[in-house]
């Protein structure tokens, strides 16, 4: 499978994996704030309930005259009544109010604030007595309740009792154990399912492409032969045109230009057809940038000369060596100074610089030509892509993305910068841990 496959394979994967891993994640929060709620109203009625045990041992009764409330039959509170120990392990602390909010009796812990007159639950965090004698006394979370006691439509006082949140608490660690357990290997499993199925849905595509992969390679291959023909016989017959025949000479020349238009094409898509993916080492050789650079330079300095453009170079004094497939790189670098002399006017400067980076080398042809549109620096690399404002120039879109294709053969890559109307800079930045800098001195 192609890169560009392998890219789209991960994308889909991933989209998959974070829309499907949101609602995992959301569904297990659900889940939480659910158990959560849950218990604590498990726990409220547990704790209503052992308040209205307690209360109902309160008695309001006539003595020598005067209304007096008796606690002497209340669990905890009373002197009458046998130890419970299942209410009393679970009780943190119990208290009497009266009705003006004077505390008249309490069991364990005292409390060191003034009594707000108010019923209902609340949660606290106290230091348990058993923990008081300790330097580092441990809070411990309370919930409590405040409960009216009313007799005969009269209000006797308060009672308020507290229980440890301790059984919550460990119900909730277990929960987000599972959670933190769980959410992860979910996760994991989606990605995995999104990978596969990624995989099922690109594999007609990537069939398809293959296939139209195959025949641009088969049909290029086939395509070359008539067209050397064609051009073959063009030219011959051009040699045999007298001088005056202008209309046959000129037919035979549009035909010579048009053939060779098409032969750069199907070049092109045969170079695109075969050369895909990263190159073999083996195939990499050690070459010195500045004299193939140099080699270049020369070389187009004859088309510069013609279109009246200055070609500059900069290069280092020292020889760098590197790792490369010299044929294809020049093919790279030779696209990006075609387009330059292609697109800068005449008068116009061509700068071609190599420059040593600590961990790379860059390749840069900058120019002051007509620039490129902003809109247009995401997709010119694409093949057969051409900017509005180049439509009038010759081509067919496919220098760049040649360009491009064999810089990541080379596991490099290509960028640029442009401004639209004062020209364009191309960098090709090439990485190689083995490169040699010699200096010639």
């Amino acid at each position: 499978m192609t890169n560009l496959f392998r890219r789209s394979r991960r994308n889909l994967a991933r989209w998959f994996t974070l829309s499907m891993g949101s609602i995992l994640v959301v569904f297990a929060s659900i889940i939480y704030v659910y158990v959560v709620k849950d218990r604590q109203q498990a726990f409220d009625l547990e704790l209503y309930g052992k308040s209205r045990v307690m209360a109902a041992g309160i008695r309001y009764r006539l003595h020598q005259g005067q209304w007096r409330v008796k606690l002497d039959d209340v669990p905890l509170l009373g002197s009458n009544t046998l130890s419970i120990s299942s209410l009393e392990s679970e009780i943190a602390y119990a208290r009497w109010y009266s009705p003006e909010g004077k505390l008249l009796r309490f069991v364990k812990v005292q409390p060191k604030t003034p009594f707000k007159i108010s019923s209902g639950f609340e949660t606290l965090q106290k230091v348990l007595p058993e923990y008081s004698d300790r330097s580092n006394s441990p809070e411990i979370w309370l919930r409590q309740v405040t409960l009216p006691v009313i007799q005969d439509g009269v209000l006797i006082g308060y009672l308020q009792i507290a229980s440890p949140l301790t059984p919550v608490q460990e119900t909730l660690t277990q929960l987000c154990f599972l959670l933190a357990v769980g959410v992860p290997l979910g996760l994991g499993v989606i990605a995995l399912t999104g990978w596969f199925l990624g995989g099922l849905a690109m594999q007609p595509i990537h069939d398809s492409y293959q296939k139209l992969h195959r025949f641009t390679a088969y049909a290029s291959h086939e395509l070359r032969t008539p067209l050397a023909k064609v051009l073959n016989h063009a030219q011959l017959g051009l040699m045999y045109v007298v001088e005056s025949d202008t209309e046959t000479r000129f037919r035979l020349q549009t035909i010579i230009k048009t053939t060779k238009a098409i032969s750069g094409l199907v070049n092109d898509l045969l170079f695109l057809a075969r050369h895909e993916g990263e190159l073999d080492p083996k195939l990499l050789k050690q070459t010195d940038l500045v004299e193939l650079l140099q080699t270049l330079a020369e070389e187009q300095a004859i088309y510069c000369e013609d279109q009246e453009l200055t070609l500059k170079t900069d290069f280092p004094t020292q020889v760098v060596k590197l790792g490369i497939e010299p044929d294809l790189l020049s093919q790279a670098v030779l696209n990006l100074l075609s387009n330059a002399i292609k697109y800068t006017e005449p008068g116009g400067i061509i700068e071609l610089r190599l420059v040593c980076l600590p961990r790379s080398v860059s390749i840069q042809v900058e120019d002051n030509g007509t620039g490129i549109p902003e809109q247009d620096l995401h997709y010119i690399f694409e093949q057969f892509y051409r900017s509005q404002t180049h439509r009038g120039h010759s081509g067919f879109g496919l220098g760049l993305a040649i360009a491009q294709q064999i810089v990541q053969a080379h596991k490099g890559k290509i960028t640029v910068t442009s401004t639209f109307g004062q020209g364009s800079c191309f960098q090709i930045e090439l990485f190689d841990e083995k490169t040699k800098v010699i200096d010639n001195s």
